[in-house]
């Protein structure tokens, strides 16, 4: 027996757009809608044609560039009061747009329709079911969204049903109860859905779906609690994205519901392609992505405890509820000052490391390893700090380069008149322009190079300077780009005297195109100067990058001098 099938509808074209600080452009949408094709998503609602002029070229522009699976769908709400849908003007694009489904949101709160549309409750039926009867009639398939279904219905049910009739009446093939405030909880979403369900049934009419909001931080536990009760359509997101606290994360419910619940949701096959959907979408959404996002995020199958880890190695099930690889995840042994011998080994062969748990190293560099955290250092989000540091112990890490000398020099121009208070001038418009330059000299193999760069502070032009030597030795770095910059103090009550760790994310994109995520390392320095704790982490960063693209100038048995003293204090 066939497991049964959830219609999976994203709207993060739409809804997940209206986040706050989240912007895309009509490009971003067609690449993200390509996405969500290939991951087997069926319907992806594309926006509301007519309501501004990217949605209108989104939808325009899909015609040249097709998708191969997926039904798009515009959106719009009902007819405006007493004005036959035919003569409705904002319908004409909704049409132009050529979609087989339109998606109409109808009022179906009563103090909705006497506040906001201030016209009469029978008005509002007509609106909705000539509305859905006019885009029938036009040979378009509709999907009704009840909007504040849930607040209607606990506040009069028999006229939220009646709207709910209305628009099967007109022809829609699906009716969506919408928990738009996203205020109502799982066992409340269970108990009216499953009403629903029960009045449909008994008419034999149009199909029912949910669509929740996360204001309560249970979207995703409404909606399974929707499908539970009959639902048989889900609304959502991309990583949740939306307005407010954002939508049911389609990257938490498809696993939850096709994983754990056996429903059908996309083919089994694509399952494995839901991170590398998820990552790709927050990168073109220019959205930093969860690392603690269930499933999909970096930290989701990652193992920090000792005894967590060493379970982990004997059988993963004791420590996770699903294979990551079953979601495109895969799993992280973190290193951190809680973690074991069984941590360090697991890490070292990923690295392609071997190391015996006899190996009196091997305990030498888990002791190194917390003396180091404890002074400040953090690997557990600095994975290619850490590799360095094992293989600077066992004599594998290469030298690159060797720092001999840096300055920084940091200066603002600025002419007397910026001295006068000027109260027409923002607070936070700059005054004057700062200017910093670096001057580095790094021995490369058996020469000696000696160089400065400017930039718009004081690590751009240490990054500028450390690139302009090495780059004629290592072409491949300019392709390295450094992703976040992380600065966090780690004793504030020394006040400016406090260390300073420094975390540097980089990304490497080969041929000079921009970073796309396809390799990414962070490094980190810790300091009580912070261009010093810069300066370590970005050469490292540079050194990393190198060791995994190319091999050194030098004798590979050398250990690279840089930050050596800092972190071995007392290596033998």
């Amino acid at each position: 027996m066939a497991n049964p099938t959830i219609a999976l509808y994203d709207t993060t074209l739409r809804d997940g757009a209206q986040q706050e600080g989240l912007s895309l452009s009509v490009r971003d949408k067609l690449v993200i809608a390509k996405h969500l094709d290939r991951l087997g998503v069926p319907f992806i609602e594309g926006g509301w044609p007519g309501a501004n002029p990217k949605d209108v070229q989104f939808f325009w522009q899909l015609k040249e560039e097709p998708l191969e699976r997926a039904e798009v769908v515009a959106f719009c709400s009902t007819r405006r009061p007493h004005r036959p849908a035919a003569d409705e003007p904002m319908f004409q694009p909704i049409l132009a747009a050529g979609t087989q489904y339109v998606t109409l949101f109808g009022k179906s709160w009563d103090l909705h329709v006497t506040a906001s549309l201030r016209t009469t409750l029978a008005e509002n039926l007509e609106m909705i079911r000539d509305s859905v009867a006019y885009l029938r009639s036009q040979h378009r398939q509709t999907i009704y969204d009840a909007e504040h279904w849930f607040d209607a219905y606990r506040q009069n049910p028999d006229y939220a049903l009646e709207t709910l009739k209305a628009a099967t009446d007109g022809g829609a093939e699906w009716l969506v109860l919408c928990d738009t405030n996203g205020g109502t909880l799982p066992h409340d979403i269970h108990r009216i859905t499953a009403a629903v369900a029960r009045e449909l049934h008994q008419l034999g009419q149009a199909r029912l779906g949910i669509h929740t909001h996360n204001d309560s931080d249970t979207a995703v536990a409404n909606a399974i609690a929707a499908v539970q009760a009959g639902a048989e359509m889900v609304q959502g997101t991309v990583n949740g994205y939306g307005e407010r606290c954002g939508n049911a994360n389609l990257c938490s419910l498809i696993p939850n519901l096709q994983l754990k619940l056996g429903y059908a949701c996309i083919p089994s096959e694509n399952l494995k392609a839901l991170t590398e959907t998820s990552r790709a979408v927050s990168e073109i959404a220019n959205q930093a992505p969860s690392d603690r996002a269930p499933f999909v995020g970096l930290s989701a199958f990652a193992h920090k405890g000792g005894i967590h880890v060493s379970a982990v190695q004997k059988n993963p099930v004791t420590y996770e509820h699903v294979p990551p690889e079953a979601v495109g995840n895969s799993r992280r042994i973190v290193i951190s000052e809680q973690a074991g011998l069984s941590n360090v080994l697991a890490k070292v062969e990923r690295f392609g490391i071997s190391l015996d748990k006899s190996d009196p190293v091997a305990r030498d560099i888990l002791k190194h390893l917390k003396q180091l955290e404890h002074e400040g250092y953090q690997f557990e989000g600095a994975e290619a700090s850490f590799e360095l540091l094992v293989r600077t112990w066992l004599g594998q890490r290469p030298q690159f380069f060797c720092l001999i000398d840096f300055h920084v020099h940091s200066s603002t121009q600025a002419s007397p008149a910026v001295c006068q208070i000027d109260l027409s001038r923002s607070h936070t418009e700059p005054s004057a322009t700062i200017n910093s330059v670096a001057t580095v000299k790094l021995a490369v193999g058996d020469r000696e190079h000696i160089t400065a760069a400017e930039g718009n502070g004081p690590v751009a032009a240490l990054d500028g300077a450390l690139r302009k030597v090495l780059v004629e030795a290592y072409p491949d770095i300019d392709d390295f780009q450094l992703a976040d910059y992380k600065v966090r103090i780690l004793d504030g009550k020394a006040g400016t005297a406090a260390r300073t760790r420094v975390s540097i994310e980089f990304s490497h994109s080969s041929g000079g195109l921009p970073a796309t995520g396809e390799r990414r390392w962070t490094t980190v320095g810790v300091s009580g100067n912070i261009i010093e704790a810069s300066y370590l982490a970005l050469a490292e960063g540079l050194e990393y990058g190198l060791l995994k693209t190319m091999a050194p100038l030098s004798d590979p048995s050398k250990s690279n001098s840089v930050g050596l003293s800092t972190r071995f204090p007392s290596k033998p």
